[in-house]
């Protein structure tokens, strides 16, 4: 199996920026729990102006970070999945399959569960919470297991992450709007629209499409869907080329790596997981809310996974690695559990209510770290066997 140079350097850098996202959340706990807790929380929620001329920009420092610069690890997950889908695991449809029907599985079980526990009720609307992987959290708790793990289990569980992001953007952009503003929305559809002709006319200069993206950016801004959607849509603009230094997906894709897995995501770890756990905190975890988080994310992840990858597998529509167990299978689906990054992204989006989108966030991080535990114990065990010569594929 060929390893392009260009996933070795998503995933190197994933998975370091994963350690070091786990650093930054203890961090933020730590100091949201002691004596400076109330100005270290103060300083997110202070307004920063960028408005000029008629153009309105401001915005909470925490608002800046969620809706601008997560706009650009959105860039970096579409332009990830375009290159899968041009040379990856994607490009042949028999290997997509399997990483495909897992993402959907992983998807609709967590949604489901949660909704089990709140139909009807107000917090109904967090069903989109436990449905995405966070990629860089995963890879980097995978990495720990060094080379016990076989390289096919690294690449399903890589292109598993990419499309559970791109179903959780695709709920974002229908179940979490705030009302649309036609005429914002169909500004940034038509800066989409150039692009993409710009693409065709082989255009290859990134400046002709970071500019307009940052208008189309502030065009969805105001339209009422969340402007992070514009990353997605700017990155499939961008000409994919060869895939060579000379391709502008190819350099943009690369020149992101470590601004996004050092700086971008660390700081938005830094401004949403400053929760300050007040008394009873524990007790909020066995709300309905709080239990169909933490239930999705530990069992309904695996479980559709798993559930998923079987029935694909016994009807013959897809294809598993024979390097791979069932029980490899069974671990990464645990792991793909940590949902963080973007549970929290969308619980912020879920709820208005402080309190909830606080104990939401308390959730995601407890069945996080569950999946997380258990998810190695169970990769560990399964690499073993197979290393024995034990296991059965």
């Amino acid at each position: 199996m060929i390893i392009t140079r260009l996933y070795k350097e998503f995933f190197d850098s994933e998975k370091a920026g994963g350690i070091f996202l786990l650093g930054c959340t203890l961090v933020s706990l730590l100091i949201a729990n002691s004596a400076w807790g109330g100005t270290y929380m103060h300083f997110w929620h202070q307004y920063l102006d960028l408005s000029f001329l008629t153009i309105d920009l401001k915005y909470s420092i925490e608002h800046w970070i969620n809706d601008g610069l997560m706009a650009v690890f959105f860039l970096l997950v579409g332009l990830e999945i375009e290159r899968e889908l041009y040379i990856g695991e994607l490009k042949e449809v028999k290997n997509a399959l399997l990483p495909v029907a897992a993402a959907v599985g992983g998807m609709l079980m967590p949604a489901a569960i949660h909704y089990f526990f709140n139909a009807g009720a107000a917090t109904q609307s967090g069903f989109g919470i436990p449905m995405a992987t966070d990629i860089a959290f995963a890879l980097g708790m995978l990495a720990l297991l060094g080379r016990r793990v076989p390289v096919a289990l690294k690449i399903f569980l890589t292109a598993l992450a990419i499309i559970d992001d791109l179903g959780a953007i695709l709920v974002i952009a229908v179940f979490y709007n705030s009302g649309i503003d036609w005429i914002y929305l169909l500004s940034a559809l038509g800066i989409f629209a150039g692009l993409l002709l710009m693409g065709k006319l082989k255009v290859y200069h990134l400046a002709f499409y970071i500019i307009p993206g940052i208008v189309m950016w502030y065009c969805m801004l105001k339209s009422g869907v969340h402007a992070t959607i514009t990353g997605v849509l700017l990155a499939f603009a961008i000409p994919f080329g060869k895939n060579d230094e000379t391709s502008p997906s190819y350099r943009l894709q690369h020149f992101l790596h470590k601004p996004v897995a050092f700086f971008i995501l660390p700081v938005f770890a830094l401004a949403n997981t400053g929760l300050v756990l007040s008394d009873g905190w524990v007790n909020e975890l066995a709300t309905p809310n709080s239990l169909g988080i933490i239930a999705g994310l530990f069992i309904g992840k695996p479980l559709g996974i798993v559930l998923f990858c079987f029935l694909l597998v016994k009807l013959r529509l897809g294809n598993k690695p024979v390097e791979l167990t069932w029980g490899h299978l069974l671990g990464a689906g645990i792991l793909a559990g940590i949902g963080f990054t973007m549970s929290i992204f969308i619980a912020n989006l879920a709820f208005t209510d402080d309190g909830l989108i606080r104990f939401s966030k308390v959730a995601v991080l407890a069945g996080s770290v569950l999946s997380t535990i258990i998810g190695l114990t169970v990769l560990y065990v399964a690499s073993k066997k197979m290393i024995s010569g034990e296991a059965t594929v």
